[in-house]
């Protein structure tokens, strides 16, 4: 079959005017090209290395808003396309919170895990990432409190958190992201 490409963003988030971040495409493809369209428009130069594509904002502005794609070419031939990936840019008002997990970093499989992403302002929502994924949006318990519950094998990996309330014209106003916490479920 067609070869699938994944695309990301490291590190995750919503970008605030001159941060930096990158793109990511990976795809388990042999020796081909990849070519990145931001809309209909192809970006430029992407650093390529065997299956993978990366393509670097740095100094952000609002114009690099919007839906980023990989394309997989070999010769003219596109062999395949990522899923869309919505990056934002916008000011980052909020405070950095603070996402921990309990029982810890280190889980048997079953056992429920729980995120934790507190907040000092009070927020209308987070979410939780895991590498490059929102994995889940975060709701209240109670003040500053959001939590998330899993229990999965598939689940390890490197999370962070991120949180927004609404001002008076109900955009979203953002948090830096969180540090990162490591989940191994063993």
């Amino acid at each position: 079959g067609a070869p699938t490409i994944s695309i990301f963003q490291k590190p995750l988030g919503v970008i605030p005017p001159g941060g930096s971040t990158t793109i990511c495409c990976i795809c388990q493809c042999s020796n081909g090209r990849f070519v990145m369209y931001k809309g209909s428009h192809q970006l430029p130069t992407l650093e390529q290395s065997g299956g993978r594509a990366e393509f670097s904002i740095s100094n952000a502005t609002y114009e690099d808003r919007g839906s980023y794609i990989c394309h997989y070419l070999e010769g003219d031939t596109v062999l395949a396309r990522s899923t869309e990936l919505e990056v934002f840019v916008e000011e980052l008002r909020l405070p950095r919170p603070n996402l921990s997990v309990l029982p810890g970093h280190e889980v048997a499989a079953g056992a429920e895990v729980m995120f934790r992403c507190t907040t000092t302002q009070p927020s209308t929502g987070c979410f939780l990432y895991l590498e490059g994924q929102i994995r889940a949006q975060l709701f209240p318990r109670e003040q500053g409190d959001y939590s998330f519950s899993l229990v999965q094998k598939g689940d390890s990996g490197h999370y962070s958190c991120q949180c927004f309330t609404l001002n008076a014209s109900r955009e979203r106003e953002w948090s830096a992201v969180s540090n990162t916490l490591d989940l191994v479920v063993r």
